[in-house]
């Protein structure tokens, strides 16, 4: 808040940047929260013996996971939606918010009590006092100091009190000064002038330049539809990035189940925990195969189904171990092994 406040950007469009940037982080949020829900879920079950005695009655961690198929579906197409759609148009508003306020110049947003350069130190601006009513687009200011340098001419202004306030026609910024004086090349003698004034109005933020905004050519604020049209390592990766948080908790929900199953007298904390670090590195291995992808790294056939492919596939071990079949499997290795010795 304080560097954007630094920066130029009022209260209210720093608010609206959050907001933005809350909805691109939902996806992240929902998974783990989901993937951690599971978790404690089943993992409750068995502490309190429920799950112990439906496993008595046939029913193990395939019908825990047929049971959830119901919320996970509308979990995966939630998630589908929000990477597909709002996502996008978040990344858009964000940038139009970001461009309307570099269009409307340094002035925008005056800090009080400080010296303010603009427009690579042309203009230095000072003002004691400064407030911003809530709900209104204008500005109080007391005790105006500006100074004003070109090649033609010099200017000083002095004024007791100024308003900036919008037009909300042709949306033109001004600034209002009044009781003050305004001197004009006051060094050079010849074209030396000064004016004293009640009131003296200034327009210091074109409407024309408000409204042009920059075309949002960025492929993470492109629309879905279109992306699915495009070509190349970028496009390859955006799309990819958007589909991995909805096929991300189809694997996390069936691994979330098998970390969940522990004995009645054992801790929950250890499969949250397991649980964690797994998450943690499935999405920074999606992160870093994104990047790979649109360097050139990685090719995009690859590129992030390796990861999914990696999760699945340790889920699958950790199934086969819970499942305890991986013993089965040594045992018949381990009796091979003795029957090859006798008949050697």
């Amino acid at each position: 808040m304080n560097e954007s406040i630094e920066h130029g950007f009022p209260i209210q469009e720093v608010m609206t940047l959050i907001s933005y940037n809350m909805i691109r982080d939902l996806p992240l949020i929902l998974s783990l929260s989901f993937f951690l829900a599971i978790i404690l879920a089943v993992t409750q079950l068995y502490k309190n013996s429920e799950a112990i005695v439906m496993n008595s009655l046939g029913l193990g961690d395939k019908h825990f996971i047929v049971i959830l198929q119901p919320l996970v579906i509308v979990s995966f197409l939630t998630l589908l939606f929000l990477t597909t759609t709002p996502i996008p148009w978040s990344k858009q508003q964000k940038h139009i918010i970001e461009e309307e306020n570099k269009n409307a110049s340094e002035f925008s947003f005056i800090k009080e009590g400080e010296f303010e350069e603009f427009n690579n130190g042309e203009i230095v601006f000072y003002a004691s006092e400064s407030l911003t009513p809530d709900g209104e687009t204008q500005q109080n200011m007391e005790e105006i100091f500006i100074s004003a340098k070109s090649k033609e001419n010099s200017i000083v202004v002095l004024a007791s009190t100024a308003i900036k306030y919008t037009d909300p026609e042709t949306k033109n910024v001004y600034l209002r000064l009044t009781n003050g004086t305004r001197y004009q090349n006051v060094i050079d003698s010849k074209n030396k002038n000064i004016l004293q004034f009640d009131q003296y109005t200034l327009q210091i933020i074109s409407g024309d330049i408000q409204n042009t905004i920059t075309q949002y050519t960025a492929i993470g604020g492109t629309n879905t539809l279109e992306l699915l049209k495009g070509e190349g390592p970028l496009v390859s990766a955006e799309l990819q990035w958007r589909f991995a948080p909805p096929i991300g908790l189809l694997i996390l929900s069936i691994l979330g189940v098998l970390l969940g199953k522990a004995s009645p007298r054992g801790g929950k904390s250890i499969g949250i925990l397991i649980g964690i670090i797994i998450f943690l590195l499935y999405n920074n291995g999606l992160l870093i195969a994104k990047n790979s992808i649109e360097r050139g790294e990685l090719n995009s056939v690859i590129g992030l189904w390796s990861v999914h492919l990696l999760l699945l596939l340790l889920t699958y071990i950790f199934y086969h171990i819970r499942e305890r079949k991986f013993s089965g499997y040594l045992d018949k290795i381990s009796t091979f092994t003795s029957k090859e010795k006798k008949h050697a």
